[in-house]
C-alpha cells in the first residue's frame, strides 16, 4: 500500500511538487501535507471495506464517520458511493479543500467537525475510517480515542484504518502513538478482524530524507 511516501507527478507540463507526503507530516505541516496529497485516489482499506459493505445489501442510507478526513480523498469516494459522511479533521485548511471538491455532488449527504483527535466527540455510525490518522493523537490520549471509537461503530459496523508499529521511524517523536503487533490485536478485541496486514519498508526522498515505515491496516467489523 502507499500513501504518505508517494511522489507527486507532472501533469498537463506543470511541475508538481516531489516531495513525499511523509516529509510535511513528520512535521505536522499539514498545509503543505494537503497540497502534495490532493487528488490521490481513496486508500485501500477504506476500498476493501466498501466492497464488504456491497455484499451485505441494506435499504437505508449507510453513515460513516471519516477521521482525520484531510482533503476528503476517502470522504469523496464514500459519498460517490451513497454513503452520508461526517468528516472530522483538526486542521481547517482539509475541511476547506473537501468543500472545495469536484469529484462528487452530494453536499446535502455531508456534515463537517473541525476537531482534534484528543478532543473529538464521535456519532454512532456504520464504519468508521481513519486512514492515517491515529498515529498523530497524543499516546496519553489515545486509549481514550479508541474508546470512543469502538464505542461509536454499530454492532454489525467497521472500523478501517492504519495503526503505526513500534519499529516506525516516528515512534520517536514523543506526539506520535506507536504500538505492537500484540498490542494492536489488543485494541482490536472488540472487533472480528477481516484484513490484519503489517507492512514493513524504507522509503526515502529524493534529497535522502528517509523513513521506515512500520504499518498495520486494518479493516474489522464490530463483533
Amino acid at each position: 500500500m502507499k500513501d504518505m511516501s508517494e511522489h507527486e507527478q507532472k501533469t498537463d507540463g506543470v511541475t508538481r511538487d516531489t516531495t513525499p507526503a511523509f516529509v510535511y507530516a513528520t512535521t505536522r505541516d499539514w498545509a503543505g501535507y494537503f497540497e502534495v496529497t490532493q487528488g490521490r485516489p481513496p486508500r485501500d482499506t477504506l476500498l476493501h471495506t466498501l466492497e464488504l459493505f456491497s455484499r451485505e445489501p441494506s435499504d437505508r442510507t449507510r453513515f460513516a464517520v471519516d477521521l482525520g478526513c484531510g482533503e476528503g480523498r476517502d470522504t469523496a469516494e464514500l459519498l460517490r458511493q451513497g454513503w452520508k459522511v461526517h468528516a472530522v479533521d483538526g486542521h481547517p485548511d482539509g475541511l476547506t479543500r473537501l468543500m472545495h471538491r469536484d469529484d462528487h455532488h452530494a453536499m446535502e449527504r455531508l456534515t463537517m467537525q473541525l476537531a482534534s483527535l484528543e478532543r473529538v466527540v464521535l456519532p454512532e455510525c456504520d464504519l468508521l475510517n481513519a486512514s492515517f490518522s491515529m498515529p498523530f493523537c497524543a499516546p496519553d490520549h489515545y486509549e481514550a480515542m479508541w474508546n470512543r471509537i469502538v464505542d461509536a461503530v454499530k454492532v454489525g459496523g467497521r472500523f478501517s484504518g492504519q495503526f503505526f508499529g513500534d519499529r516506525d521511524s516516528w515512534a520517536s517523536i514523543p506526539d506520535r502513538s506507536h504500538f505492537t503487533r500484540s498490542q494492536v490485536e489488543a485494541f482490536l478485541s472488540p472487533f472480528d478482524v477481516e484484513m490484519l496486514k503489517e507492512e514493513e519498508r524504507e522509503g526515502q526522498d529524493c534529497s535522502g530524507v528517509s523513513k521506515h515505515w512500520h504499518v498495520f491496516h486494518i479493516v474489522a467489523r464490530k463483533k
